[in-house]
């Protein structure tokens, strides 16, 4: 991380005194504890390509903190057991309803909401002897609830690239990394199933192909349909309290949900066909074959990485 500018300093510790003073639990924290992680957030999304920003832009930015999420996250890193067992009494639900939602069975879904805890706690540790923990990756931009949910899908399209021959995500790179970039360098990162240079080329390849569909077609969506496809993977929201955010009928969000996931489908298809040379029988074999091995339906298979697609247009925008 790059150093934050001695400009902005006094901006900071002003903006974060003022976020300890909203808490409505500060968990015994102190600005001191507070401000390595705000540095970091502030570098991240305010600084890095705006080099000139102006200190109104800053506090605005800190002052959208969650403050109470982000105090109890920094208190789990401490150890605090009691933030910790708070955490995980309150946002079990969320995870495990997240867990549900993409894995293809019950089990798989238990599975996978425990190892979201085991990464949350940091059972690995680097060199130094510190936990490797991903609350180190939370701002307290977005809700919490949203951001573990996103935390869920990440380690299901992770999980995924293993079992499917996709690159490997190498452990120590910043789980925010997006799909199409982990394929586009994955000389560097990691290595594939294969021995062979050609298919572990193809396999690379393919990846790199079918997350930047999938991101195109993503970005392509309706306003309105990027924020259903938000509420219904990660709000958690059923049919009927979207519709009511929007003010229809219940079988209208059904529709509408269908009709997203089959545009997003077609125009990943198309967009694997037309932009990245694909033929007809390559698209369906790869995609249907990929979903037949995980032991998913094609939906579900749709499902996961169009999840991964989203983070990537949400953490784009500061969303999450």
């Amino acid at each position: 991380m790059s150093p934050v500018p001695e400009k902005y300093s006094s901006t900071i510790d002003e903006a974060i005194a003022h976020l300890v003073s909203r808490a409505e639990n500060r968990r015994g924290l102190e600005s001191s504890h507070i401000r390595p992680r705000i540095d970091s957030a502030v570098e991240k999304y305010v600084l890095r390509g705006n080099e000139h920003a102006q200190n109104v832009e800053i506090k605005e930015f800190i002052d959208d903190v969650r403050a109470d999420d982000l105090c109890l996250i920094i208190a789990c890193e401490r150890g605090d057991e009691a933030a910790w067992e708070y955490l995980v009494a309150n946002f079990d639900g969320a995870v495990k309803s997240a867990a549900r939602k993409i894995s293809p069975n019950a089990e798989d879904a238990e599975d996978l909401a425990s190892s979201i805890w085991a990464e949350l706690y940091g059972l690995r540790q680097d060199a130094a002897g510190n936990k490797k923990s991903k609350l180190a990756y939370y701002s307290g931009r977005g809700s919490l609830a949203g951001w573990l949910r996103a935390v869920v899908a990440q380690l299901a399209v992770d999980q995924f690239r293993k079992q499917s021959k996709f690159v490997q995500i190498d452990e120590d790179r910043d789980f925010e990394n997006l799909a199409n970039e982990a394929s586009a360098n994955s000389d560097h990162t990691g290595a594939s199933n294969s021995h062979n240079p050609e298919e572990k080329y193809t396999e690379t390849r393919t990846a790199s192909d079918v997350s930047t569909a999938l991101a195109g077609a993503i970005g392509q969506l309706e306003d309105e349909d990027r924020l259903i496809l938000k509420l219904y993977y990660f709000d958690d929201l059923k049919l009927k309290d979207i519709a009511r955010t929007f003010g229809y009928h219940e079988a209208t969000a059904s529709r509408k949900i269908v009709r997203v996931q089959n545009e997003i489908r077609k125009s990943v298809e198309k967009a694997l066909r037309t932009q990245h040379g694909w033929k007809d029988t390559e698209v369906r074999r790869y995609l249907s074959e990929t979903a037949a091995g995980l032991g998913i339906s094609f939906e579900k298979l749709l499902s996961i990485l169009v999840l991964a697609a989203l983070m990537q247009d949400f953490w784009r925008q500061g969303v999450l």
